[in-house]
């Protein structure tokens, strides 16, 4: 890349996947600097294998620092935007040429690895410590706990509480229903159309009570439901009017937010029609990196990369040896799915792909 090219200040928010592969593809080729509230990225789809396993966070949180070598990081979140700069809550401003936003989904987490270790910790205790589990929520997030806690203490009561009809609502009816019967052959109960009103809880008394009356005993909860879309500090900046009504950027199909000539978004906070997955927001990440690349030498609009959404395709780990697979052309529970997926959570490929030793499985 030319020295006018490396000269160009790259700003990307947000240093969850998304951020952290563009910061990781641009750092050669551009003046890159990654804002993020907290100092490391962690990969998420491995986090509820840290519930049951917490030393597996020495592999799956990963300092920005290690694989940013070449840029600059400030940990701090984002507060505005401008024409020209980033505003930080620590003060700074930062200006940049072009911008990238990936803050996906609002998720108040530690600041420092050693501290989000450490909630790992106390989450497994909790596990430990537990005769019953309740967990609230039966999408991907829910079900992969449930699957975690029943394969590594199959002793433990777990029960699964979802508002839906069915749970894994994001993908189809068949691999919902052979994860609700896998989930029954573990013995977890699964408990539909309800929810669960924390506020009315007493700690002490270990009892829930589900929209039906329905009495729930349980020695502690764990809540797994969708998170806001990390755009609450967009709306009063210069991309207000970018913002649909769910509160995610609308893009054009470079994957640049509409109306603007160099500011890009990628990942969970997007409008593509699509499954918000860890997989698609590198692809996402790999489209604006080919594009800033592509303006910097001043390539016309017609070279740009476009980028098509992806059809709903999904992995749900189902403990540490199946999972479940909706694929194009089929769907299918049990050891085929956890030999791609779930032994190792593609955590190895991840740490390669950022540049980093893959570590031990």
């Amino acid at each position: 890349m030319d020295g006018e090219a490396a000269g160009k200040r790259v700003v990307v928010v947000g240093g969850g996947v998304a951020g952290a592969s563009l910061a990781k593809s641009m750092q050669f080729v551009a003046d890159v600097t990654l804002i993020d509230p907290k100092e490391y990225f962690e990969i998420p789809w491995a986090n509820l294998r840290l519930m049951v396993e917490p030393s597996f966070a020495e592999r799956t949180l990963i300092n920005h620092t290690d694989y940013v070598a070449n840029g600059r990081v400030i940990t701090s979140p984002a507060i505005s935007v401008t024409e020209n700069e980033v505003l930080t809550a620590e003060g700074r401003s930062v200006v940049y040429d072009y911008l990238v936003i990936a803050t996906g989904h609002a998720d108040p987490i530690p600041h420092n690895r050693k501290d989000r270790i450490s909630q790992f910790e106390q989450d497994n205790q909790k596990i430990k410590a537990a005769n019953s589990v309740l967990i609230i929520g039966g999408g991907p997030t829910g079900v992969e706990l449930a699957g975690e806690i029943a394969v590594d203490y199959p002793d433990k009561k777990v029960t699964v509480v979802h508002k839906g009809s069915r749970l894994l609502e994001f993908i189809g009816q068949k691999a919902a229903d052979k994860t609700l019967d896998w989930l029954t052959a573990k013995k977890v109960e699964v408990l539909l159309n309800q929810t669960v009103d924390l506020d009315s809880v007493s700690e002490s008394e270990k009892i829930y009570t589900t929209s039906t009356g329905e009495k729930i005993n349980a020695d502690c909860h764990f809540v797994c439901v969708g998170k806001p879309t990390g755009s609450s500090w967009l709306q009063n900046s210069i991309l207000k009017d970018c913002l649909d009504k769910k509160g995610r950027l609308m893009v054009d199909e470079n994957l640049r937010v509409r109306g603007q000539k160099n500011i890009f978004a990628i990942g969970d906070i997007i409008d593509v029609p699509e499954i918000k997955q860890g997989f698609l927001a590198q692809k996402h990440a790999s489209v604006v990196a080919k594009n800033l690349k592509l303006i910097m030498k001043g390539a016309k609009e017609s070279k740009l990369s476009k980028y098509k959404p992806a059809s709903a395709m999904a992995i749900i780990s189902l403990g540490r040896k199946e999972g479940v697979a909706q694929l194009p052309f089929m769907t299918m529970i049990g050891c085929i799915p956890g030999i791609i997926k779930s032994k190792d959570l593609f955590v190895g490929k991840t740490r390669k792909q950022l540049g980093l030793d893959p570590g031990t499985a």
